[in-house]
């Protein structure tokens, strides 16, 4: 049976900080829904009712386009593991740049991967647990490095003029990229 909850509670924090993954979904009106899955240690809880995930340029950029046109975010989060659990984190993100004036407050919880594009900060509105039965049992092995090698490899410059051609979601809306380095 799923329950709502209208915080973060210790035990959700607990969770959280236990999973090696987790999924983001977002979607603005006329837009396909996007729904991606991320790891490399990225994700904070800042409160209750606070939480933010470290961004690292990669194929596309649909999730700050869709933050910019609706707001609305899904995060999942499953137990691989015992006992199964299911939490989902409901409510509204925003993206913050390196050139923006609070990316410093926040770029201060992460330790900055090769590649940072930016941080979605997002307040909570609602947290839900289901059951999580029907996931399968799985083992955590490691991170994959091949980003991180990609962006060490290739380095500003090549990311700097990716950014100067992707100005748009695959659906045409608008994205900010950053202006410097963090």
């Amino acid at each position: 049976m799923a329950e709502f909850f209208d915080a973060l509670t210790d035990s959700h924090r607990a969770f959280i900080a236990r999973q090696p993954m987790f999924f983001v979904a977002t979607a603005a009106a006329e837009s396909r829904v996007n729904l991606s899955p991320k790891g490399m240690d990225c994700f904070r809880v800042l409160g209750p009712n606070r939480v933010a995930y470290l961004d690292v340029a990669g194929s596309g950029n649909e999730t700050h386009a869709h933050l910019v046109a609706d707001g609305r975010i899904t995060i999942m989060f499953c137990a691989f593991d015992s006992p199964a659990l299911i939490l989902r984190l409901y409510g509204r993100g925003r993206p913050v740049l390196p050139q923006d004036p609070e990316w410093a407050g926040l770029a201060a919880h992460f330790t900055l991967l090769p590649g940072t594009r930016q941080i979605f900060d997002i307040r909570v509105e609602s947290a839900q647990n289901s059951c999580g039965w029907g996931v399968p049992h799985m083992e955590f092995e490691r991170e994959r490095e091949t980003l991180s090698k990609y962006h060490i490899k290739h380095g500003a410059k090549a990311r700097f003029a990716k950014y100067a051609v992707r100005t748009h979601s695959i659906d045409g809306l608008p994205v900010r990229n950053p202006s410097e380095e963090p």
